[in-house]
């Protein structure tokens, strides 16, 4: 913040002198295409033969489903099912039509045109952290999650851009479950442009959450149906279960032609086989069988294949990320991906306690598995700690910092002959230097990436300001966000009458939702 403070006072000072003003560096985080060549961890005979194993769990060993209407569907598809056990066995040529029906490519549509992402092969997309039942800053410390930490936590996704889609960031515990779906839906309707999430919760809540949507962005049942305007996250129960609310999500979801986001949550060494292999193939097989319920239901229906796995501590059992065994997993993860030709969802994380070295370190490790393993979703990219139980306020702010220097990575660098600089070489002498050089002067204001969070200063000029640390910048930062923030325009009329129709539902007692 203190280095914003300076470029104003510059920009005020120079433009009293009648000086050009400082020129901005602008980089457009709002699409981004991921540039680097994706790493293999397995060669591809031995991803062949995971998939093929994955086939064989699925028909030999089977999935047990808790749904009826899911059992139902899967058996008019083709599949044995044994309702005393609740067991499934899908055929491989019912995976194999899923899976040619299923879209390799597809639109994510925004209340923004500009904030619509596509989803395939190539995109990549940032999400910050989800899930977490507890929020922590500095000011207020660790507590469980509120409405207006939920609020809060959307505002600073809305502000940067590159976090390009809400998710569920913190879970408003002080308000009852069954009228939690108003709350975060309105929060996202009046908060933020960008693509929104919708728990599965069971069918009351999804098709009430898909009418606010509807009639707050203005579409009619037929666009929306045309387009996925929102999306969900679909876990499975490791090892090989599916329950009823995400069975009912996938089934919910593929009948609007809304995305679903389906992944299996498999710890190595815990609900899934102690090995990568071992722990992807299981993930791929639970994987296959969501996809292929919800093409039963809606062929062509938009969906993406995910997974989150990593391994857990073997001297405590708890779930740790941001570790060799995680990047690696996700390696085979992407590899698994392209093998089926899905776009495909990985994670981030940390199991750190607090936002200290530990968790920059986890959290930047598996990011960087995420890319290298050519994710198109990297969910918990910014701001998880504690294994998923806890979202940073400072934490989501120095994440952040990491990935718009990775979306700067993104930009085209150009090698023409004004790059290359021959005038510049030319102009400085042996034993000069290049600050006052021409070719310097027309581009040192937008040259090189202008931090968020860091602090360039040496050791002098940063104790004369303070000496404030990393963490205790962030803060500001949050702070000025949400001080300074403006919703997005023009949805007055709408927000009014989302009140109401919210107002309403509530009188009437709300929406449980259906665990079964």
């Amino acid at each position: 913040m203190a280095k914003r403070c300076e470029d104003d006072r510059a920009t005020q000072t120079q433009a009293g002198r009648g000086a050009p003003p400082l020129k901005t560096r602008t980089t457009d985080y709002r699409r981004l295409r991921n540039p680097f060549p994706p790493m293999n961890v397995f060669s591809d005979d031995r991803v062949a033969a995971m998939h093929d194993a994955a086939l064989d769990v699925l028909e030999r060993l089977g999935i047990k489903v808790l749904l009826p209407a899911a059992r139902a569907t899967f058996k008019a598809g083709g599949a044995k099912v044994d309702e005393s056990t609740q067991m499934v066995h899908l055929g491989r040529e019912m995976v194999e039509a899923a899976l040619a029906t299923a879209p390799k490519s597809f639109a994510l549509i925004a209340g923004d045109p500009s904030r619509d992402q596509v989803m395939e092969l190539g995109s990549m997309v940032f999400q910050p952290g989800a899930g977490c039942p507890h929020a922590t800053d500095l000011d207020r410390g660790r507590r469980p999650g509120t409405e207006q930490d939920f609020r809060e936590l959307i505002t600073l996704t809305q502000h940067f851009d590159v976090l390009h889609m809400i998710p569920p960031l913190v879970e408003p515990q002080d308000v009852p479950i069954h009228l939690r779906h108003y709350a975060m839906t309105k929060g996202q309707m009046e908060l933020t442009d960008k693509v929104p999430f919708i728990y599965s919760r069971g069918t009351g809540q999804v098709e009430e959450s898909f009418e606010m949507l509807r009639n707050f962005r203005g579409i009619s049942d037929a666009e929306f149906a045309a387009q996925s305007h929102c999306y969900t996250i679909i876990n499975t129960n490791s090892p090989r279960q599916l329950d009823i609310p995400m069975a009912l999500g996938v089934m919910d979801f593929a009948r609007a032609g809304q995305m679903a986001i389906i992944t299996p949550f498999t710890l190595m060494g815990a609900m899934a086989p102690i090995t990568v292999a071992g722990a992807m193939t299981l993930s791929h097989a639970e994987a296959l069988a969501a996809i292929t319920l919800g093409q039963l239901v809606n062929p062509g229906a938009p969906v993406c294949y995910g997974t989150f796995t990593s391994n857990v501590d073997m001297k405590s059992g708890a779930p740790v990320f941001g570790t060799p065994e995680h990047f690696k997993a996700s390696l085979a993860a992407g590899q698994l991906a392209r093998h089926i030709g899905l776009p495909w969802r990985c994670a981030s994380g940390s199991a750190a306690n607090l936002g200290d070295v530990q968790a920059a370190n986890e959290t930047q490790f598996g990011t960087w598995g995420c890319l290298m393993a050519g994710a198109t979703v990297t969910l918990h990219a910014a701001g998880w700690l504690e294994g998923g139980l806890t979202v940073s306020y400072e934490k989501l702010i120095t994440d952040v910092e990491v990935l718009q220097m990775v979306a700067e990575l993104c930009v085209a660098t150009p090698a023409q002959e004004a790059e290359i600089a021959i005038d510049a070489l030319e102009e400085v002498q042996p034993g000069g230097h290049f600050f006052s050089a021409a070719h310097t002067m027309e581009r040192y204001q937008t040259a090189f990436y202008e931090p968020l969070v860091a602090d360039f200063a040496n050791i002098g000029t940063w104790e004369e300001r303070g000496s404030v640390d990393a963490t205790h910048r962030a803060t500001d930062i949050w702070k000025g966000i949400l001080r300074d923030f403006t919703p997005p325009a023009g949805n007055e009329d709408r927000l009014e009458e989302l009140t109401r129709y919210i107002a309403d539902r509530t009188a009437r007692g709300g929406c449980a939702p259906e665990n079964g």
